[in-house]
């Protein structure tokens, strides 16, 4: 049970590790683009391409599709980057049903984890395989694995490394399930109180606003945790007040230390070749961003069409 291209490499890994996948559940397929054209799933373009029995229920309780789900008479369901699933579906096979959540659980239990360690600064995440329960991202722990976060990394990044390595894990998995006698974890085993837990909610818009008056590590953080989707942004205005959006996906911390004559969010460049703004401790330099309506460019060829200078400012 999958949609993104994050589900489809564990998919693949069973198919090609000889597994007997006797079926695929993914999303309905959805209208896109100008001419909203109905679009698979990353999972179900994959799940086509071997002719896999594929179901796409709109709703999760629903008759038809929980006697279709049963007339399949699995023995072990996974569920990588899906939706939260009703206890009848979960509680159905006989070996349990377990799902791939890209944190090293309990913390960052929710719906966007890998972005969020990366915004926190942390220097490790991992993978975690878990037996699914009521709560979301709180049953019992199967197997976990750990990978670094380079201080220069971008969520992208470390996005496809957890997605190659939860493939393995999920196939690693199967194999202990299917041994018997799995000695899984209570989440509660790895914390004192809930205090101590880190959220991965949904990253909305808003999230992704860039709030100059924070600290220099706290945005730069903030843009890689973001980049390249969604993409941190900020407004630019001009002297004339004008405003425009703009993403903004690297970054550099350039220096510590405010200027005495600078506020956040002010603008320093030499119109040619950098742009730099202040944060409340120090200047980031943006190396990379996207002009609302423009294609994503470096700081030195958007400067070439687009004039900037000392009077413009981020909001």
């Amino acid at each position: 049970m999958g949609t993104p291209d994050f589900a489809v490499a564990s998919l693949k890994a069973l198919v090609e590790g000889g597994y007997n996948v006797v079926g695929v559940i993914t999303m309905p397929d959805k209208p896109a683009g100008r001419g909203h054209k109905l679009q698979f799933s990353a999972v179900k373009e994959y799940a086509v391409s071997l002719n896999l029995p594929l179901l796409q229920p709109e709703k999760l309780k629903d008759e038809k599709f929980i006697e279709a789900l049963k007339a399949w008479n699995a023995d072990i369901q996974i569920v990588v980057a899906f939706r939260m699933l009703p206890e009848v579906v979960w509680n159905m096979p006989k070996l349990g049903t377990f799902n791939l959540h890209a944190s090293l659980l309990p913390q960052y239990r929710g719906a966007a984890p890998i972005n969020w360690a990366v915004m926190n600064g942390e220097k490790e995440t991992g993978a975690t395989t878990f037996f699914l329960t009521h709560d979301i991202d709180t049953g019992k722990i199967i197997r976990q694995e750990k990978i670094a976060i380079a201080d220069d990394e971008n969520v992208g990044s470390v996005h496809d490394r957890l997605m190659n390595m939860g493939a393995s894990l999920v196939t690693s998995t199967v194999d202990y399930i299917l041994e018997g006698e799995v000695e899984s974890i209570d989440q509660k085993e790895f914390y004192n109180n809930e205090n101590e837990l880190k959220a991965a909610p949904k990253i909305f818009k808003e999230t992704c606003k860039i709030n100059w008056n924070d600290d220099s590590i706290k945005i730069y953080n903030q843009i890689r945790g973001l980049s390249p989707y969604p993409a941190a942004w900020s407004e630019i205005k001009d002297e004339e007040n004008n405003v425009l959006s703009v993403k903004i996906f690297e970054s550099k911390i350039e220096s510590s230390g405010k200027p005495s004559d600078k506020n956040p969010g002010d603008i320093i460049t030499d119109g040619k070749s950098f742009i730099n703004v202040v944060t409340s401790d120090g200047i980031i330099s943006i190396s990379s961003l996207q002009l609302s309506g423009k294609k994503r460019m470096d700081s030195k060829s958007l400067l070439n069409g687009f004039k900037i200078n000392d009077n413009f400012r981020f909001e």
